[in-house]
């Protein structure tokens, strides 16, 4: 009988290990392909400069991703889609080219420091180009102009000014 229950609580142990684990949100083999669609606007993601954006939502496989983290954060940010959004992921554009931002450099969006109101421009205008620390977007904007915002100071007011 014990050997049961070792056995038993061992199983109960191991598997809740497992689950979480599979809780925890990866953008390892997360890829833009040469032919998808910003979920946003329609254009082709990767046809155009600047930072992208990805995001998961909940209950669902879909993956969209965006020419842009503006336009990706003009989705997520709408009231209706703000409860679906699970994690949100955009390139370190410290770490990746201006021109051709490379997939291994997405960062967690909530983690970044992003600069809006550049003189660098992205495919819809103005960037929203994200760093993964404030130094290095702080120096981004020394060299291009623009704020630093955090993560909780994106909002649609800001990203519909200019």
């Amino acid at each position: 009988m014990r050997a049961f229950i070792f056995i038993f609580i061992s199983a109960l142990f191991i598997s809740g290990c497992g689950a979480a684990e599979s809780d925890t949100h990866n953008h390892d083999g997360l890829v833009i392909g040469n032919h998808e669609r910003c979920h946003m606007c329609g254009m082709m993601v990767k046809q155009y400069p600047g930072p992208k954006g990805s995001l998961d939502l909940k209950d669902n496989e879909m993956q969209p991703k965006f020419c842009s983290t503006r336009d990706m954060f003009m989705f997520a940010l709408q009231p209706e889609n703000r409860r679906q959004v699970e994690v949100l992921w955009v390139h370190d554009m410290a770490a990746t080219d201006w021109q051709h931002p490379e997939d291994e450099h997405f960062i967690d969006a909530t983690k970044a420091w992003y600069v809006y109101g550049s003189n660098r421009k992205a495919v819809m205008g103005v960037a929203l180009a994200p760093f993964s620390t404030l130094a290095a977007a702080e120096a981004f904007a020394q060299q291009y102009g623009g704020a630093v915002f955090e993560y909780d100071e994106i909002t649609l007011e800001l990203l519909s000014a200019k």
